[in-house]
């Protein structure tokens, strides 16, 4: 498909999508947040009820898609929050419930989110059917833990500032190609010959995307090559993707936002809390031994809670 000079990508995504559905549903607004498609309709409850519908969508337009109410379509939280309630097992254990009307979008957190969702996430869709809402879940912690919440917290309440930092980060993911990626290279920033300090640049053309960014187990001031010509400059990077929690591999990825890195960090949910709980005890014991922390407690807020894209789905 053909988009002409004038012409977003996005409308010929939307007109794909209008010439799939049934007369009776609508597209009111069609967005990325990320890696996401996000379909806006006045007709949420419809959607809900065509089982099927949204995978075929995905399948057409080889995206995932996210449906969510357009503003006013669905039930005020007071008259959904009861309704929700008793759709939802009591099992589950529900220890948060909050609605997002700018998104229409209402997050539950439960100790056990598969009863949430249901088989096939069929209680998702009556969740939708019955209030209109697209529902968002996650699993309650089983330990309680300041830091986690204060992540969790400040992601709702920069709600807004998320998403539109969402869509800007979607607009380059999705954007048309400006070169042909007749090669990829792989450079190792850290972890060769070594245990520790694990930090990979991944470049093709158009693109650089580092992964991992971790310290060196018992060194002092061994951090990755991130002075290199191959990962400069940082705040160029196109997205940073962190494998998992481990100091070795996360413990200075907040460097990167001190020097002027403002893109996202792909990992999973699980990974984002516990990554922030293990920085903050990594600066604790570097003021312990007398040692200079080479970050501030502010960049691992700012690495967790503004730009972290959790991908994390949970099932059962």
């Amino acid at each position: 498909m053909t988009t002409t000079e004038n012409q977003h990508p996005l409308d010929d995504v939307q007109a794909t999508l209008a010439a799939e559905i049934p007369d009776e549903l609508s597209i009111s607004r069609v967005t990325y947040e990320g890696p996401d498609l996000v379909v806006y309709t006045e007709t949420p409850r419809e959607f809900a009820k065509r089982d099927g519908l949204i995978r075929t969508l995905a399948s057409t337009v080889k995206k995932r898609i996210t449906i969510r109410p357009a503003p006013g379509t669905q039930a005020s939280p007071a008259e959904a929050k009861p309704k929700i309630l008793d759709v939802i097992p009591e099992d589950a254990g529900i220890t948060n419930l909050q609605f997002y009307p700018a998104t229409g979008e209402v997050l539950i957190e439960a100790e056990k989110p598969g009863l949430v969702i249901g088989r096939r996430a069929s209680t998702l869709r009556e969740i939708t059917q019955e209030v209109g809402w697209t529902v968002e879940v996650l699993r309650t912690p089983p330990m309680e833990s300041s830091t986690v919440d204060n992540v969790r917290n400040f992601l709702m309440q920069e709600r807004d500032e998320r998403r539109a930092f969402l869509e800007r980060v979607g607009e380059e993911i999705h954007r048309e190609p400006t070169a042909d990626p007749e090669w990829v290279r792989v450079t190792t920033l850290g972890c060769c010959r070594e245990v520790g300090r694990a930090s990979f640049l991944l470049s093709t053309p158009e693109t650089r995307i580092l992964v991992d960014c971790g310290d060196k187990p018992g060194a002092e001031g061994e951090v990755p090559y991130l002075q290199m010509p191959e990962a400069n400059p940082i705040a160029d990077l196109d997205a940073v993707v962190l494998t998992h929690a481990h100091l070795d591999h996360s413990a200075l990825l907040p460097l990167l936002f001190k020097y002027g890195y403002d893109g996202p960090v792909y990992t999973t949910q699980a990974t984002r809390d516990l990554m922030g709980l293990l920085q903050l005890d990594y600066l604790d014991v570097a003021s312990k031994e007398g040692r200079t922390p080479p970050y501030e407690s502010a960049m691992v807020r700012e690495e967790c809670s503004e730009k972290s894209s959790g991908t994390e789905r949970d099932t059962g």
